[in-house]
C-alpha cells in the first residue's frame, strides 16, 4: 500500500490495516524460519508499511487536536 493511498484512509481503516500487517509480518516470519520463504524482502516491505501505517495514525490523530 502506498503512503498516499494511506493518507485517504481513515483512522480505523488504518488500524485494521495495521493489524493485517502484523498478521502478514508472524507469517512471513514462520515462512523464513521454516526455509519456505523465497523473497526475503518482504519482511522488510512489511514492516515499512506498518511503520509509515502508525504514522499516518499518529498524524491525524494530531490534527484533530
Amino acid at each position: 500500500m502506498k503512503l498516499s493511498e494511506m493518507r485517504e484512509k481513515t483512522v480505523d481503516e488504518l488500524k485494521s490495516a495495521v493489524v493485517d500487517f502484523k498478521k502478514q509480518l508472524f507469517d512471513l516470519r514462520i515462512q523464513l524460519a521454516t526455509h519456505k520463504l523465497e523473497n526475503t524482502a518482504l519482511i522488510e516491505k512489511t514492516k515499512k508499511n506498518i511503520a509509515q501505517a502508525k504514522t499516518v495514525i499518529k498524524e491525524k490523530e494530531n490534527e484533530v487536536k
